[in-house]
């Protein structure tokens, strides 16, 4: 399987002071290469340079060095990485490949050590590991990002539908606005056409006829003024109510604050920042531990300190009675403390001790982080509560300035209106002294046509209205087609985010079972029938609540002599089985969190407990799938291995 960072050319791998090589140069070719060799022979050092150059920290400078280095130069890049021993501690610098190691480590550096071998030969928890560099929190964080959206969405393409709905209504009110507007229209031209048929000339003089036109248009302008000076009113009086019922709401708001309340958004800061400085020191501790854990558990794994047995042959040094006795001392181990012989239930007891501290550090870490988020909860309360109530105290006080503004203005209004309307009384008056029976058609016929006019006025008024809200809405609704292309993209992304979790759980277990079977179908082994995981919910405590999370079941069928099938546990395994269950799940989180496209390289050691030609068959099988695997193994378990191989026999 090819990936972007896929290797092409030679490798050159140098190491300085790793493990226990003193200097080393080795050239690995893309495809398969063999570390062939008898025991103590550096080839798990060999493999630590490798890791410690890619990134890993889980690579050990020599015993007896203060400073050492890797280097891995391949296409044309080179990657260094320098360990130097600083206060008892090993300190990693350089220019790794790999900025964070984390899935390197945990799927791609398969030692003896590697974690995912360990947790199927131990029976651990499956899924903690294969979700492990998941980041479920930032996830969260999206999802309520986009939850957010959606309502917002959700809201205004709600409010495009009601307004989608007053269209047919507008539509309606313009059309009889419209007719009325013609009906109007026709009137006044009949008036007019009747204005003009009257021969005032024979009549009357030419200043008479003037001045009964002037006080016409005297009495037609001012109407017009009184009826803008009454809209003028009745838009303050509307706009005072309007104030007086948002002065109402505020008031109540405001008086439903509770003023007993008289907790502190300081005083709550002060709280959670106590409360997570004690998070972050337990963080701390409980990554130091994790540390001292692991690193106690390879040590005890490799019975303390490892013997160099090669450097005794080699300095042709008589010291066979403390090498045989070292050998013979099987319940004891080298304590790597204090160099003492220590049983090794006593370091086993004090692990457990070491993991049963963890565990509660993990438990008190996730109750502080419960009252974080309550306490975040509320001083978040607390500042909008704090905030809306200033907002409302704001507004208030200009409503009571508006309001007064507007309540001088209505009798300002109120004033105008009743002289305007006295006006009218009095031009009225001189109008109708041309009533008589000489002037009174016309007189008639004006009054009217005046009426019309003002009223045809009015239905312009309305329908540009109206037509000016159609237009408002169309260009609103407009946007509608874009609203619910987004609002599909992030319910999309949504469901994405929510399953995102469930379809990388159910990758990692097709994944393995479909691999195992494979493997089980190549390697034969004898009475297993099936090895596969299964996927149920569980029931566990985070903090003060109960959530529900997955577990991965491993299940074992085996088959008796007589045909009869039944289900078998981890325990009965033989060690091989357990092994090679081990580096299939291995395979599978690499697959699964595609670690072929951040790292090329696969490193397999310890396959000891396997035969040679399942080793082969095995080997083949993960060739498919890494640009170049190296493989650390015992001169008699690579015979079985193809010749094309590239094999490096010295290091």
């Amino acid at each position: 399987m090819s990936s972007p960072e896929s290797v092409t050319s030679s490798i050159t791998v140098l190491a300085e002071n790793i493990g226990g090589i003193d200097s080393s140069e080795v050239t690995l070719e893309p495809g398969v290469n063999v570390l062939t060799g008898r025991n103590a022979t550096n080839r798990t050092s060999f493999l630590q340079t490798i890791m410690a150059a890619l990134g890993s920290r889980r690579s050990s400078l020599k015993g007896d060095a203060d400073a050492g280095r890797a280097e891995l130069e391949f296409d044309g890049k080179r990657y260094e990485r320098y360990l130097e021993r600083r206060n008892g501690e090993v300190v990693f610098d350089g220019d790794p490949y790999l900025e964070d190691p984390e899935l390197a480590d945990l799927f791609a550096f398969l030692l003896e050590s590697n974690e995912a071998r360990r947790a199927v030969r131990r029976g651990d928890e499956l899924r903690e590991l294969i979700m492990r560099p998941i980041d479920t929190d930032e996830i969260e964080a999206d999802i309520s990002t986009l939850e957010a959206e959606k309502r917002d969405l959700d809201d205004r393409l709600e409010r495009l539908e009601q307004l989608d709905s007053e269209l047919p209504g507008l539509e309606s009110k313009k059309r009889e606005l419209e007719n009325e507007i013609e009906t109007t229209t026709e009137e006044i031209a009949d008036l007019e056409d009747e204005l003009e048929a009257f021969d005032l000339d024979v009549e009357a003089s030419r200043d008479r006829k003037a001045e009964i036109e002037s006080a016409f248009a005297d009495l037609q302008t001012a109407r017009t003024e009184l009826e803008s000076i009454e809209y003028d009113l009745e838009t303050e009086r509307e706009s005072h109510a309007e104030l007086e019922r948002e002065r109402d709401e505020l008031e109540g708001e405001l008086e439903a604050f509770d003023d007993d309340d008289h907790e502190s958004p300081d005083r709550l800061e002060g709280r959670i920042q106590e409360l997570r400085a004690r998070k972050r020191s337990l963080d701390t501790t409980v990554s130091e531990l994790q540390s001292v854990i692991r690193f106690n558990e390879e040590r005890l794994a490799d019975d303390g300190f490892e013997l160099d047995l090669e450097d005794h042959v080699e300095s042709g040094e008589e010291d066979d009675g403390d090498i045989t006795e070292q050998l013979l001392a099987d319940d004891d181990v080298v304590c790597w403390t204090c160099g003492s012989q220590v049983g090794r239930d006593r370091i086993e007891s004090t692990l457990e001790r070491l993991r049963s501290l963890r565990q509660d550090q993990l438990e008190e870490r996730s109750e502080l982080q419960a009252q974080i988020d309550d306490l975040s909860s509320r001083r978040k309360e607390l500042r909008e509560r704090t905030q809306r109530r200033g907002e409302i105290e704001t507004r208030l006080s200009a409503i009571d300035d508006e309001l007064e503004r507007r309540e001088q203005r209505i009798e300002e209004l109120e004033t105008e209106v009743e002289q305007q309307r006295t006006r009218i009384d009095e031009l009225e008056s001189e109008a109708e002294a041309f009533e008589n029976a000489e002037y009174g058609d016309v007189i008639d016929t004006h009054r009217e046509l005046n009426r019309l006019e003002l009223e045809l006025e009015g239905l312009e008024d309305d329908r540009d209205d109206v037509q000016a809200r159609i237009e408002e809405i169309e260009g609103k609704i407009e946007a509608r087609s874009d609203l619910e292309d987004r609002r599909e993209t992030v319910e999309a992304e949504l469901t994405d985010l929510r399953t995102r979790v469930d379809r990388i759980e159910e990758n990692a277990v097709d994944a393995f079972n479909e691999h195992m079977e494979s493997i089980l179908s190549i390697l034969e082994y004898r009475n297993i029938d099936r090895i596969w995981i299964d996927r149920r919910e569980k029931t566990v405590r985070e903090g003060r609540r109960k959530v529900t999370q997955t577990a991965f079941d491993l299940h074992i069928v085996r088959s008796t002599d007589d045909g009869a099938t039944y289900e078998d546990t981890v325990d009965h395994l033989s060690e091989s089985e357990r092994e090679v269950t081990g580096l299939v799940f291995a395979l599978a989180g690499y697959l699964v969190h595609d670690v072929y496209e951040i790292v090329p390289f696969m490193l397999l050691d310890s396959l000891e407990a396997i035969d040679s030609t399942r080793i082969a068959d095995l080997v083949e099988y993960f060739e498919e799938h890494v640009d170049c695997l190296v493989v650390a193994l015992l001169r008699e378990d690579a015979e079985s291995l193809s010749d094309e191989y590239a094999y490096v026999r010295e290091i």
